[in-house]
């Protein structure tokens, strides 16, 4: 397992504008070649979340892995807009930047929602994706990040926000053997500081239901080949979400884990990479 400090220092830096009012930093792995797979992340995690996901991948395909605005090694700066449709339109000036017309796109978590936008805003940019435990519909904010969102936790102690990402992780893992201290600590390192506590409160006061409410009556519209990669004893995002979803999503496939929770890339990432791989 490679450890935070080392995937860091892969990563490239980029700036672009046209996202936000300024011109903002995103960091970003780019490794392989061939067909391109974008792996985005969701809260309140960071690109690392695929760190042994990416070796599976990168032999047959340019691997791309960036860090959502706010979140990870990116732009952390205070006051400026983190909802989905920025990272959306991030993910476009990324792959215009790294000269990519259309991505096969992986996505966790509230990555999900970025993915339904895309796809139904942007269909020409993707050609498949793959979900696993994502948000829709009304299934989040979670209760937990509700509270992180709250202004008043910028005052927490760093202390006290590690003990509770930790419990976050701990509690939700299915594959402990998974979470080794080496992923614990790496997941953790961008907030664990003064800037990255702020941005991870912002990035949990950013979080809207609208936006995936307002996408429902449309996910039929949907064309693009849609494989779920879930967890099935995911408290968070739980497996019903997913079996709606490829009710409405008229060309979906669920594969379902049943010995993972909600931090599948991590749990099983031998399994879920070699059935992105089969898809793709």
């Amino acid at each position: 397992m490679v450890d935070h400090q080392t995937f860091r220092e892969r990563q490239q830096s980029v700036t672009l504008d046209g996202i936000v009012d300024e011109p903002v930093q995103i960091n970003y792995t780019d490794v392989g070649s061939g067909t391109p797979i974008m792996l985005l992340h969701g809260i309140p995690t960071w690109s690392y979340l695929y760190q042994s996901v990416i070796p599976e991948l990168e032999e047959e395909y340019r691997v791309i892995a960036p860090d959502l605005l706010g979140y990870g090694w990116s732009d952390q700066r205070d006051q400026f807009d983190r909802s989905l449709h920025v990272q959306a339109n991030m993910v476009l000036r990324l792959m215009d930047e790294l000269g990519l017309e259309q991505v096969n796109l992986v996505a966790h978590d509230i990555a999900g929602g970025v993915g339904l936008n895309l796809a139904l805003n942007r269909p020409e940019r993707i050609n498949k994706l793959v979900f696993s435990n994502i948000v829709a519909y009304d299934s989040w904010p979670i209760e937990a990040m509700l509270k992180m969102g709250h202004p008043s936790r910028k005052n927490d102690s760093l202390e006290e926000l590690e003990s509770f990402l930790t419990s976050a992780y701990k509690d939700m893992f299915i594959q402990q053997d998974q979470l080794t201290d080496t992923f614990l600590k790496g997941i953790m390192a961008p907030y664990l500081h003064e800037e990255g506590q702020l941005s991870l409160v912002r990035n949990a006061s950013a979080l809207n239901t609208n936006e995936t409410t307002s996408l429902t009556p449309k996910l039929p519209n949907i064309e693009h080949p849609v494989l779920l990669l879930w967890g099935a004893k995911d408290t968070f995002q739980p497996v019903a979400t997913a079996e709606r979803l490829i009710k409405e999503l008229p060309n979906s496939t669920l594969v379902r884990y049943e010995q993972a929770s909600h931090w599948v890339p991590q749990e099983v990432p031998k399994e879920f990479s070699a059935e992105i791989k089969q898809f793709i």
